[in-house]
C-alpha cells in the first residue's frame, strides 16, 4: 500500500510541479503547498461531495468482491464466513470505509459560502486517497486469508488457544464452551480433509490431517498436564456429539477416567478419514499412520500410559480396515509405522506396551495369513524380527517375551497349503538367529533352532539357498 501511495503522490507532484512552472498561477502567499490547500469557497462545494461518493463507490466494490470470494470459499470450507468476520484486519478495513463514508456525508453538509473547513476537507481527502490505495492490498490480503492452507493453520491455532483457555482456570461455563469449540475445530478439519479427498486434492487433505496431529501433539506436550480436572469431563457442549452419543456409557466413563477424550476425538476423526481414503487416496492413509505414531511418541515422552494404549488401539483399527480391504501396499506402510512406534516405546522405557503391541502384530500376521495375503505375513515377520534386534540392542527386560511371541507367528501357518508365507516367516527367524550368533547370544539363537528343528529338510534347504542368493538388503521393487 505504501508503494502504491508513494507512486501516486510522486506522479501528482511531478505533474503539478510542471504546471506550476509552465502556467505560473498567482500565489496567495505562504508557499506552493499552502496554495494547493487554499480551497476556494466558490468551487470547493462541487468537489467535496464527490469525495464521499467516491469512498462509497469503493466500499461497494470491496463488499461485492469480498462477498463473492468468501461465499465461494465457504462452499468448500464451513465456518469460513464466521472466521472472516472475526478477523481484526477485515473488521478494521470495513470499519474504515464505513467511517470514511459517514464523514464524507458530514463534510459535504458542513460547507458554507463564507466558510471552508480546510482541515476537515484535507482529512476527508486523505481518507479518500487511503481508501483508493487500500483497495488493491486489501484484495490481496483477502485472497491470502482464504487460501486453504492458511484457513487450516488458522483453525488449528484457534483450537490450540481455545483448548489452552478452556483447560486452564476458566469457569465451568467457559470450559464447556471451549470444549465445544475444540470439537467443532476438529470436525471442521475433518470436513476439509474429506472434501479434499473427494476432489482429489491431496495437498489440502494432507495439510488438514497434519493440522489435527499438530493440535494433538501440542495439547499432549504443553496443555494436558496443566489442565484442570473439569476439562476432562464430557460437558454438555460435547456430550451430544454423535461420536460420543454412539459410545456405551461405560466407554464414556472410561474416557473421563483416563483423561483421553481430546486425543480419542482426534484419532476418531483420523479413523473416519482413513476409511474414506483407503480406496481412493492411499497416501493419506500413510500420513494418518505417521501422524498417529507422532501422537503415540508424544504420549510416551509424557509417560501417558492410557494414551499409549489408545494410540495402539487406533493403529490396530487402521490395520483391520486395511486388511478387510485387502490393500497390501497400505498394510505394508502402516506396519512400517507400527514397528517404528513399537521401537519408540522400547527406547523410551515402555517395554510392557511394546510387548503387548508385538502380540497384536502376531495376531494381524495370522489374520493376513488366513486371508492368503502372504506378503503381509512376511512383512509382519521381518518387522517382529527387527523389534527383537532392537530389544537385544537396548537390553529390554521384555526381550524374551517378544522373542517368544515372534516364534509363535508360524504356529498358525503350519499348513503346507501356504508354503510361501511359512517360508517367509522362517527366513525372518533365521535372519534373527544369525543376528544373535553375530552378537554372541547363542542361547536365544538356540531357541530359534529348537523351534525349527522339526521342519521338513527340503524347506530348510530351500530357505538356506534363498538367503544365500541375497546380495542386497533392498527388495527388487518399490513398495
Amino acid at each position: 500500500m505504501t508503494a502504491i501511495g508513494s507512486v501516486a503522490a510522486a506522479a501528482f507532484a511531478i505533474l503539478y510541479g510542471i504546471d506550476l512552472v509552465t502556467s505560473r498561477p498567482p500565489s496567495h502567499g505562504g508557499g506552493r503547498l499552502l496554495d494547493y490547500l487554499f480551497f476556494d469557497a466558490n468551487y470547493i462545494t462541487d468537489a467535496v461531495p464527490s469525495l464521499g461518493g467516491m469512498i462509497a463507490a469503493v466500499l461497494g466494490i470491496v463488499i461485492t468482491v469480498v462477498s463473492i470470494v468468501v461465499q465461494l470459499s465457504a462452499s468448500r470450507f464451513h465456518g469460513v464466513a464466521t472466521m472472516f468476520l472475526r478477523d481484526r484486519t477485515n473488521l478494521g478495513v470495513m470499519g474504515f470505509y464505513v467511517i470514511a463514508c459517514v464523514c464524507g456525508v458530514m463534510v459535504s453538509l458542513s460547507l458554507r459560502a463564507d466558510f471552508v473547513p480546510r482541515t476537515t476537507v484535507v482529512g476527508m481527502m486523505v481518507a479518500t486517497m487511503v481508501g483508493l490505495v487500500l483497495m488493491a492490498p486489501y484484495f490481496a490480503y483477502v485472497f491470502w486469508f482464504l487460501e486453504p492452507t492458511n484457513i487450516i493453520s488458522r483453525i488449528r491455532a484457534e483450537a490450540v488457544s481455545t483448548a489452552a483457555e478452556g483447560s486452564g482456570r476458566a469457569s465451568d461455563r467457559r470450559c464447556e464452551e471451549a470444549q465445544a469449540r475444540v470439537v467443532s475445530a476438529m470436525e471442521e478439519l475433518t470436513d476439509i480433509s474429506s472434501n479434499s479427498i473427494s476432489g482429489k486434492d491431496k495437498i489440502i487433505a494432507s495439510r488438514a490431517v497434519d493440522a489435527l496431529k499438530d493440535f494433538a501433539v501440542e495439547y499432549v506436550t504443553s496443555l494436558k498436564k496443566e489442565a484442570a480436572s473439569r476439562w476432562f469431563d464430557l460437558g454438555p457442549g460435547i456430550r451430544e456429539n454423535p461420536d460420543f452419543v454412539a459410545m456405551e456409557a461405560e466407554s464414556r466413563r472410561d474416557l473421563v477416567e483416563r483423561r483421553t477424550w481430546v486425543e480419542w476425538k482426534v484419532m476418531r476423526q483420523y479413523l473416519g478419514i482413513y476409511s474414506e481414503a483407503l480406496a481412493t487416496m492411499p497416501d493419506i492413509n500413510y500420513l494418518i499412520a505417521i501422524d498417529t505414531r507422532y501422537i503415540g511418541e508424544a504420549a510416551a515422552a509424557q509417560d501417558d500410559d492410557e494414551l499409549i494404549e489408545l494410540t495402539f488401539r487406533f493403529m490396530n483399527s487402521y490395520l483391520r480396515a486395511t486388511l478387510n480391504a485387502r490393500n497390501v501396499r497400505t498394510a505394508y506402510n502402516v506396519f512400517n509405522q507400527y514397528r517404528q512406534l513399537v521401537e519408540a516405546m522400547m527406547r523410551k522405557g515402555h517395554g510392557k506396551a511394546a510387548a503387548a503391541a508385538v502380540q497384536h502384530m502376531k495376531y494381524y500376521g495370522h489374520v493376513s495369513y488366513d486371508m492368503k495375503l502372504s506378503f503381509v505375513t512376511e512383512t509382519v515377520a521381518y518387522d517382529m524380527g527387527t523389534l527383537c534386534e532392537v530389544a537385544h540392542e537396548i537390553g529390554l527386560e521384555e526381550h524374551d517375551e517378544i522373542l517368544e511371541t515372534f516364534l509363535e507367528l508360524d504356529r498358525a501357518t503350519s499348513r503346507r497349503s501356504q508354503e510361501r508365507a511359512l517360508k517367509g516367516v522362517r527366513k525372518a527367524q533365521v535372519k534373527l538367529a544369525a543376528y544373535y550368533l553375530a552378537a554372541d547370544d547363542r542361547d536365544r539363537a538356540r531357541l530359534i533352532y529348537h523351534d525349527m528343528e522339526h521342519d521338513p529338510p527340503d524347506r530348510l534347504i530351500a530357505i538356506r539357498e534363498e538367503l544365500e542368493r541375497v546380495e542386497t538388503k533392498d527388495f527388487w521393487e518399490i513398495i
